[in-house]
């Protein structure tokens, strides 16, 4: 299985049923197996809080959901984290396309990109990064299973080197 295959599997193995995203390249390459497949429910969103709200609205139905989103976009969900999903112990995976890292091309990405992991640890949000595929199915299952079972959203950032970044 290559990565994208991987993380879909995971996510069907942790009964991970709806996936909230924002469009992105990368991310493309994971939604698009999710969208093909019928235990999916598959939303794209127009910003970074709207995918959290889906994912907390299909919680609050007894859903388990995941939300996909580049780092860019980040800062736009810190509200919706800090007063709905962490008071409320409301469990998000969030996978996060990581810009601004080794191969960025695009300036504009590397400052948000840079603050990703910060703003995470002020909000007290669990963070990994995945930056290869040796035991990214451990890593993975490992993350969904710790937010599940900490009801606390959880980072899961995904570098360049995993899924081979953006071409200019």
């Amino acid at each position: 299985m290559n990565w994208a295959e991987t993380i879909a599997s995971c996510l069907k193995d942790a009964g991970v049923s709806l996936v909230a995203y924002v469009p992105d390249i990368s991310i493309y390459q994971v939604t698009r197996l999710l969208e093909s497949d019928d235990y999916f429910h598959v939303v794209s969103a127009t910003r970074e809080e709207e995918a959290i709200g889906i994912a907390a609205g299909a919680y609050s139905t007894g859903r388990n959901a995941a939300v996909f989103m580049q780092s860019s976009g980040m800062g736009n969900c810190v509200n919706a984290l800090a007063s709905l999903c962490i008071p409320s112990r409301i469990p998000i995976p969030m996978f996060i396309n990581m810009r601004g890292e080794v191969g960025e091309f695009n300036i504009a990405q590397v400052a948000m990109g840079r603050a990703v992991r910060p703003v995470l640890d002020s909000l007290g949000v669990t963070h990994h990064t995945l930056d290869t595929v040796d035991r990214l199915e451990l890593r993975v299952s490992g993350a969904l299973k710790l937010c599940y079972s900490s009801r606390q959203p959880l980072a899961l950032c995904m570098t360049p080197l995993l899924h081979g970044g953006k071409i200019a």
